[in-house]
């Protein structure tokens, strides 16, 4: 059964989304939806259409799975809700802060329409949220760390760029060394979210516009910068382009922990992602999940799901006869 998919947006996630498409035999893409005229935008698969936003209802009976490649910030919160009305859609709504309210607003309207969607799906959240909580579960007497990057952020990105006379932004995320070291040595720091990780900006700015303004609502925005010690470096276009084109990421989850009757072994769990391009990377986990929301939907299920409520075996093409001799 080929699994027929639908694409919201195509920027850096939504042409992540087409490649890793061409990668699964199962999936097939049959359409994209954007915002801007559909005759100016050119994808890569050959045979599909490019439609408006508008018609994507249109064709709810065409899609087994819509994907959603919004940002986070403004686009998600309402889109996710608005297309799980007649859709099963997958996004990657990565503010963490407010992952449980979108979790509600999209329950309600999959629930009410009897459609699985699921949110927050790529590599953190995601890939690093499964780690934590298999981690965890090892070890229960422990202590979580994250560290993200040195890469860049699309989520914080997008969201300098959605400031007033900001023309493009790129935004690096940059663990602090000395206390990634001391979580490895498995001495359990008591580390803030300053302590941590470093956040650098890089911005190019309208002509004529407050750059004061800007630097100052970039460094105090909740959830994105406000608990991080921030530089904003102010760049032209042409410096953007040229040193900041890549989108690399990637990322440590390390669970530190004691077993033995008096804690008197200790142990270190550690993964890690190293990522030339965090678009594809993230799409690729997206696409997992559109296979298995496809398949949760078959089985009768319905409402909001994260990673945590689907089965390994549902993510993969292979059948449980060959995950168990080649995998398991």
């Amino acid at each position: 059964m080929t699994i027929r998919i639908g694409i919201m947006g195509y920027g850096n996630l939504g042409r992540g989304i087409e490649c890793a498409i061409r990668q699964n035999d199962d999936l097939e893409l049959v359409a994209v939806f954007t915002r801007r005229p559909p005759e100016t935008v050119r994808i890569l698969t050959e045979g599909v259409n490019v439609y408006h936003v508008d018609d994507a209802i249109k064709m709810k009976d065409e899609i087994d799975v819509l994907i959603l490649c919004g940002g986070s910030a403004t686009d998600l919160p309402k889109q996710t809700v608005e297309y799980a009305k007649y859709f099963n859609v997958v996004d990657s709504f990565d503010t963490h802060a407010k992952i449980p309210e979108h979790f509600e607003n999209v329950n309600k309207m999959a629930v009410e329409n009897n459609n699985v969607a699921l949110i927050s799906a790529g590599w953190d959240p995601g890939m690093f949220s499964l780690n934590r909580l298999y981690a965890s579960a090892v070890l229960p007497q422990g202590k979580d760390y994250t560290f993200w990057g040195k890469g860049i952020s699309q989520g914080h990105s997008d969201a300098i760029r959605r400031i007033e006379g900001v023309k493009n932004a790129k935004q690096y995320t940059i663990p602090i060394e000395s206390a990634l070291e001391a979580v490895r040595n498995g001495s359990e720091p008591e580390l803030s979210t300053r302590e941590k990780h470093l956040r650098e900006c890089f911005v190019v700015a309208e002509e004529g516009a407050d750059l004061s303004r800007i630097e100052n609502e970039i460094k105090t925005m909740p959830n994105y910068f406000a608990d991080y010690d921030t530089t904003v470096h102010f760049i032209t276009e042409e410096e953007l382009l040229r040193d900041h084109s890549g989108i690399p990421h990637g990322g440590f989850v390390i669970r530190s922990g004691k077993t033995g009757w008096n804690g008197e072994n200790s142990h270190v769990i550690e993964y890690s992602l190293k990522l030339d391009s965090n678009p594809e990377f993230t799409s690729s986990v997206i696409v997992a999940y559109a296979r298995a929301v496809y398949r949760m939907k078959n089985e009768g299920m319905s409402g909001c799901k994260t990673v945590f409520d689907v089965a390994p075996a549902y993510l993969t093409s292979m059948s449980a006869d060959e995950i168990r001799k080649n995998l398991l």
